[in-house]
Formats: C-alpha cells, structure tokens, sequence
C-alpha cells in the first residue's frame, strides 16, 4: 500500500536519516534520492517480498520490523534474519530476492526504483560508501548469529536477543528510551529465529523476570531493570 504524498516526509525530516543507506549524503544528494523515492506500508503478517520476486525496488525500513525467511523444499521455514528501522532491503545489481520479507509488525518502507537506485550508486560516492558499511555490518552480525546458534546456551540466547533490541535503541550514543520496549516477534517465533522450542524461550525470559532482569507489563511489553545482569547472561563478557 503507497502512502499519501502528503504523508511522505523529506529526507532530512526522515527519523532514520542518520543511519540509513543515505545517511552520508549533502543535500544535494538527497534531492536526487527524492526524486526516485516513494513510500508503502505493510499491516503486521503481510508479505513485503516472497523469494524468487522481481527486485522492482530497494527499501530501507522507516517503521515497524520484518523477518527474513528461507523455505525449505518439504515446506519447513527458518526464520533467518530480523530488519530494523534503517536497515536495507535488497541487493543492487540482483533481478530478485533470495528471501521471504514478511511485516512482523505493521512496516513502512522507503522505496527507491531499482534501476534509477543502481545508476546512483555509480554517481554517488556517499550513497555507495554506506551501502558497503552496512553491508560490512550485515556481515559482522551474521558471523556473531553463528556462535550464538552454535555455541551459546538458551539463557545466553535470549539474553541476546533481548539485548540487541535495546542495542538497536541506541542512536548516536543517545539513549532513545531504551528501558520501555516491545518484543517485535511471538515467543514462538522467537523460538524460531534462536532454534530454541516455544517452551524455553518462554521459560528463559520467565527467568529474568524472576531474577529482576526484566519487567514485563504484558507478554509483549517489558523495560530493562538490571542492564549490567542482561549483559552478564549474554555470555558476551563486557560490561553494558
């Protein structure tokens, strides 16, 4: 579903301005992003991107959050991948998707056609410097997705994955009301996404409830109490 024009606010109004594919860009650079930029919004459940679909655009997320998942031939599905507000959909230079995109929340994204986003990143020194951090990022974070899944306990996974949507809060080093969050998945699908069964996940965050970890007002929404506690379960080692 297209926003309403009106709606769509500037670049430089943008909430992920600072973090997002363009967020190196002169103004200059940023009136050319508009010109080929239009938004669309997604309701919780819907599909973004089945694998296999034409790349007509790239999106990077405004609001809400999306999961990334690949099917199996016997229809077993793994979810692979969680998106973010900033975070980028699509690779330049692919016909299509390697992926299910599926709105876990209600999803806005900011498109750019595909074609006109290609040229661009010839051009435009910025645009394609930032491209490649964030790919760096992606990478980085997948290789640290690898010793969670392989190595670290079910208390260290959860741990984790709380711990990085509180990480993902945080802006410039400013904290953005990190304490009051909302779990973006069901505990099912988190047990999905940490190979752990529903029943653990739900045990686990039981857990740091019980150890004042966590404060949970319902099944979904929950604050912080204890960061340095959160940190020390991750199996990270650092302090917070």
């Amino acid at each position: 579903m297209d926003l309403e024009l009106s709606k769509r606010p500037k670049c430089s109004e943008c909430p992920i301005r600072h973090r997002a594919v363009c967020a190196r860009c002169d103004d200059d650079e940023l009136l050319t992003l508009e010109a080929i930029k239009s938004y669309k919004s997604f309701k919780a459940g819907e599909p973004i991107l089945w694998r296999g679909d034409e790349l007509v655009y790239l999106a990077s997320i405004v609001e809400g959050v999306a999961t990334l998942n690949k099917s199996m031939e016997d229809g077993r599905t793994q979810m692979v991948g969680l998106l973010l507000p900033s975070d980028f959909i699509g690779r330049p230079g692919r016909n299509d998707i390697e992926f299910d995109v599926v709105a876990a929340t209600d999803v806005t994204l900011c498109c750019f056609q595909r074609k006109p986003f290609e040229r661009l990143l010839e051009t435009t020194p910025h645009i394609s410097q930032r491209l490649v951090e964030m790919t760096m990022d992606e990478l980085d974070a997948a290789r640290d997705w690898m010793v969670l899944l392989g190595r670290k306990t079910a208390q260290e996974k959860t741990a984790t994955f709380v711990e990085m949507l509180v990480r993902r809060q945080r802006v410039d080093g400013v904290d953005t009301d990190p304490q009051h969050l909302a779990l973006p998945l069901t505990r099912d699908e988190i047990a999905n996404y940490l190979g752990l069964t529903l029943e653990t996940v739900s045990r686990q965050l039981n857990a740091m409830k019980k150890d004042g970890v966590l404060r949970f007002a319902d099944r979904r929404r929950f604050e912080v109490a204890d960061f340095k506690a959160l940190r020390n379960a991750t199996g990270d080692g650092a302090e917070y």
